[in-house]
């Protein structure tokens, strides 16, 4: 159980009962440092996450628009929109604690270029995206995690990238199956500490230039 939860809830739980109990943590990634209030609660409250360092020293160079599904309290969006600031990202989470911490941690850390909405899943979320980055609740089980993969498609632009981060010993290989059932191109970025990061796109459809030869 997650540091600071009581036995009944989750860091997935919608509105936390917990107590409380806000401690500060100093985060350095990819050549930034930043500072974070973390709270009784939360995923990882105690420190980044192994798994979700994992997936930040992994991904690419991003651009355009980037949403950070399942943000907690804002350490791989926070991290992200702070090393590409000509990207925008937007954070959502399912747990109103998480998300309001996302929000005051990226402005105290003087981002601007990135929106917090909080709701389960895509509920709140709008528009399209570039990437979507997640470190997902595994401890929701393989039905939530899965649906989130499938619904990343209606989220994505054409050629859009998913990008996700699963600890081996609970589901990468199977989820790596499921992922190349949806998406054309499964790419596994890293196998490193006990983690795999994965992106799934399809393809970038077809343009083609010319007189429309029905015309």
């Amino acid at each position: 159980m997650n540091e600071g939860m009581n036995m009944s809830e989750h860091y997935y739980t919608a509105a936390p009962a917990s107590a409380h109990d806000e401690r500060r943590r100093s985060v350095r990634a990819l050549g930034v440092t930043m500072e974070f209030i973390t709270d009784a609660g939360v995923f990882s409250r105690g420190k980044l996450d192994a798994g979700t360092r994992a997936l930040l020293e992994a991904l690419p160079p991003l651009s355009g628009r980037v949403l950070d599904l399942g943000c907690g309290w804002g350490a791989l969006g926070g991290v992200l929109a702070k090393k590409w600031a000509d990207v925008h990202f937007v954070l959502t989470d399912v747990n109103e604690r998480a998300a309001a911490l996302a929000e005051r941690n990226l402005r105290m850390n003087g981002l601007t270029n990135f929106e917090v909405v909080h709701g389960d899943g895509f509920a709140a979320v709008e528009g399209k995206f570039d990437w979507i980055v997640t470190n997902p609740p595994i401890r929701a089980g393989k039905e939530v995690i899965y649906g989130l993969f499938a619904e990343a498609k209606d989220y994505l632009v054409p050629g859009g990238t998913l990008a996700l981060v699963i600890r081996t010993k609970q589901g990468a290989k199977s989820a790596e199956s499921y992922l190349r059932g949806l998406y054309e191109h499964v790419e596994t970025l890293d196998v490193s500490g006990g983690y795999r990061v994965f992106t799934a796109r399809d393809s970038r459809p077809l343009i083609i230039f010319g007189n429309d030869p029905k015309t």
